[in-house]
């Protein structure tokens, strides 16, 4: 890996060209990504459709819901996979939130990111790292980028989705190897909090955060 060069810590994506920078001057506001992994599910589903969350992954959700209801965040937007564990925990965490716009998204479906380091060759066949992976870095480039230059007031988007996922952006957005997104761990219904400031510069402040539910409702597959 490169080391980062001095002074360059920022997101550094098409963001200057896409919020038209030169011509309208800098973003003021700060961008907001709480990402929740999904409830528990059942795994011997044999489609996605028969991997529904189980009796737990309901409570997980509907603790989680209530955990964003209490911090009241001015929350501008849910976003969700389109995975029916992703799509079961939105709803539930939804009926918390009831005022705030869902809108679901394709791209951020479970997936293989990126060949992790160490390797773990047994894990996933070689096509499907590339599959994955351009979508899931499409997916990153889709949220992670600075406020728009007309963007006012901090927001705070919320991004319901999965392990993977939110563990290859994490690595991105710090500039961390993305090959190492398999050396961390989420519960389910864990929250990860990710701030990206106008200048770019992107901050954790909560990385699989799971205090708001109970040590005998946690879950981690």
């Amino acid at each position: 890996m490169k080391p980062v060069k001095e002074g360059d810590f920022s997101i550094n994506l098409a963001t200057d060209e896409n919020n038209n920078v030169n011509e309208k001057g800098r973003p003021k506001a700060t961008r907001h990504l709480i990402l929740i992994r999904h409830g528990q599910y059942e795994l011997n589903g044999a489609s996605d459709n028969e991997r529904s969350l189980t009796d737990l992954g309901r409570q997980q959700a509907d603790l989680t819901g209530k955990r964003l209801k209490e911090l009241d965040f001015p929350y501008t937007i849910l976003y969700h996979s389109t995975m029916k564990r992703a799509i079961e925990t939105a709803d539930i965490i939804h009926k918390h939130l009831p005022e705030v716009p869902s809108e679901s998204c394709d791209i951020c479906r479970e997936g293989a990111p990126i060949p992790p380091e160490p390797p773990v060759g047994h894990w996933r066949p070689e096509a499907q790292f590339f599959e994955d992976g351009v979508r899931i870095e499409a997916a990153f480039r889709k949220y992670f980028h600075r406020a728009d230059v007309e963007q006012k007031k901090d927001s705070y988007e919320i991004v319901i989705c999965h392990a993977n996922v939110i563990r290859y952006w994490v690595c991105r957005a710090l500039q961390f190897p993305p090959e190492a997104w398999l050396r961390l761990s989420l519960n389910n219904c864990s929250l990860t909090w990710i701030t990206i400031r106008p200048s770019g510069r992107v901050s954790i402040r909560a990385l699989g955060d799971a205090g708001h539910i109970p040590a005998k409702l946690l879950s981690s597959s």
